[in-house]
């Protein structure tokens, strides 16, 4: 959180960053009103209908039914009850989502702890699941944390990593191939160290487009890195200050908060003080040894990233349960933009005092500010409901963009999203990575979301596609939803020009809509195409001579947000269009 005026004294900016209240506690509802165990919250879009859906995991020995909420899209939320993902009463810990067949819709695995096996799940298309009972990742009992889905090989599919903190101790990959079946990966490393593993992340520390992994390890064992060689290589690293921390570490959670353009990591530790390291390039890290981030003493075991205030800089929210008679308060850290934090004790997500597990960001109403839940486990011998939390939002810009993977994975995992502004007179760079399990028992929204403070438009989007295509969107407007699907091309560049060159009214529309480009007449051989928020393609207009506008008819077109692509030989305008 910035100040508002730089000649501001010290206490005052830390006053009104305490006095500030970002986000408003929910009582209503059956996600806040249902008891349970929890361990995990995944932030996903089940049925595809523009919605974030929320998935809860439960874990006490006994077993006890997961959790998946429905979106209504009115700023509530309804239980699934009668769906084979609600039905399983195991001991889970870890979830993660992405489309593990690429066939449009987000499928689920659930990590179990005590000797039960894991589980998969296939996603129909309708928001109903069907659980697969074959194949070595769901056949294998082990005592598993969580887990993370990532393209390790570039191939388009999605691979799957499995922690263990005991038993044989051994993490699992399984390697993706094709029609939802896979193959257990036993030679390396990293499937065949023996620590009591807590928390994965497939990440790209090097920025050389393709996925390393991350694992950290609890019982003062050292965090592993596996450097991705590529061919299904990977070798594991043993130098400098992250790989040699020692620590109960819970959780690794991976963002650029200094917005120098690579991923920095945050550690929560059990028992002792969290771990932040700023990432120098080339696996070389700086440990931050004086910051309040690095200062608080908790039992934390999960944290995640996001930009809460909008003003162009991610801050963190960090949880702590157990190891404790007592309950514990959770961590809150605003980011003052110098590559410092501030600790707010005062807002309601920093008061609630419960054992709280994972937590993840999400934009649940679609208002453009990431809103929160926090996974709250059994205290003295109770169940406890979970936590969420409304972002209350201010006057600062955003954009959320969601990406749609046509030669990388469906859902974009792994894919960097650099967008450029100018906020507050300066030219600021942010970058994200679209990842399925941004921390321990956290999976965020997988929507890429930046906020831009008072910028007035987004001078650049660059997206960095698994495995190296880049896409350049340019002279973006602020304050929306953007989807963007990968052109299919073995061009190693493609650009994406302004969308202000195109007119459209009306838009919104009921039947049909008015097309111009502005200044220029459409040429011979344009095409013109409506395509749904999953990049399917529902009309298709080729242009046989000059004109000055195109009419489409939209009767036939459900109702909904979709996007038009106007394609030349030379370039590609995109806009989003609304059917009523």
């Amino acid at each position: 959180m910035k100040p508002l005026v730089f000649i501001f004294s010290s206490c005052i900016f830390f006053s009104v960053n305490y006095k500030a209240q970002y986000f408003t506690k929910i009582t209503t509802g059956p996600l806040v009103t249902s008891s349970g165990d929890s361990r995990s919250v995944n932030w996903v879009d089940i049925n595809n209908d523009g919605f974030m859906d929320c998935m809860i995991t439960n874990g006490p020995s006994g077993g006890q039914n997961n959790k998946v909420y429905l979106n209504t899209g009115t700023g509530g939320f309804t239980s699934i009850t009668n769906d084979t993902i609600v039905k399983d009463n195991k001991p889970s810990d870890g979830a993660t989502w992405a489309d593990m067949n690429n066939d449009g819709d987000m499928d689920c695995f659930v990590a179990n702890w005590y000797n039960v096996n894991n589980m998969l799940y296939a996603n129909n298309g309708s928001g109903a699941f069907t659980q697969i009972s074959s194949g070595p990742m769901v056949n294998e009992f082990g005592y598993s944390e969580t887990a993370a889905w990532g393209d390790y090989d570039n191939d388009g599919l999605v691979d799957l990593y499995v922690t263990n903190s005991w038993g044989v101790k051994k993490n699992f990959l399984y390697h993706n191939s094709g029609n939802s079946t896979f193959t257990k990966i036993l030679v390396g490393t990293h499937v065949n160290d023996a620590n009591e593993s807590r928390s994965v992340n497939w990440t790209d520390i090097d920025n050389d487009n393709d996925l390393d992994l991350f694992v950290t390890n609890e019982t003062n064992q050292n965090e592993n890195i596996y450097r991705n060689d590529g061919g299904g290589i990977f070798t594991k690293l043993t130098t400098g200050p992250l790989l040699n921390n020692l620590g109960n570490t819970m959780s690794g959670s991976w963002g650029d908060y200094d917005n120098d353009g690579d991923l920095d990591v945050f550690l929560a530790n059990d028992g002792s003080t969290n771990s932040l390291f700023r990432n120098d390039g080339n696996f070389n890290f700086t440990k931050i040894i004086n910051d309040t981030v690095v200062k608080s003493i908790g039992h934390s075991f999960s944290s995640s990233w996001s930009d809460i205030d909008n003003d162009g800089d991610i801050d963190l929210f960090v949880t702590n349960a157990f190891n404790t008679a007592l309950k514990q308060l959770n961590f809150f850290y605003l980011n003052n933009g110098n590559g410092s934090f501030t600790r707010n004790g005062t807002d309601i997500i920093a008061m609630d005092s419960t054992w709280a597990f994972g937590c993840a960001f999400g934009d649940y109403d679609n208002d453009g500010f990431e809103d929160l839940a926090v996974a709250t486990t059994r205290f003295a011998n109770l169940d406890r409901p979970d936590l969420l939390y409304h972002n209350n939002g201010n006057s600062n810009k955003w954009i959320t963009i969601q990406l749609i993977g046509t030669q990388a994975n469906k859902a974009a995992i792994g894919t960097k999203i650099k967008v450029k502004a100018i906020i507050n007179g300066n030219p600021v760079w942010q970058m994200r990575e679209i990842s399925a399990q941004n921390a321990y028992c956290s999976q965020n929204d997988i929507r890429a979301h930046f906020g831009l403070g008072d910028a007035t438009q987004i001078d650049s989007i660059k997206v960095e596609w698994m495995p190296g295509t880049i896409e350049t969107l340019t002279n973006i407007s602020t304050n929306q939803f953007l989807t963007i699907t990968q052109s299919v091309s073995t061009v190693g560049l493609q650009e994406k020009i302004s969308s202000d060159e195109i007119i459209i009214y009306p838009n919104p529309s009921t039947d049909k809509i008015a097309v111009k480009l502005n200044g220029n007449k459409f040429s011979k051989g344009t095409v013109v195409t409506v395509a749904d928020i999953l990049g399917r393609k529902v009309m298709e207009q080729i242009i046989t001579e000059s004109l000055d506008e195109v009419t489409l008819n939209l009767k036939t077109i459900q109702p909904g947000s979709y996007f038009l692509d106007i394609r030349t030989d030379s370039k590609t305008i995109t806009r989003k269009i609304i059917i009523n």
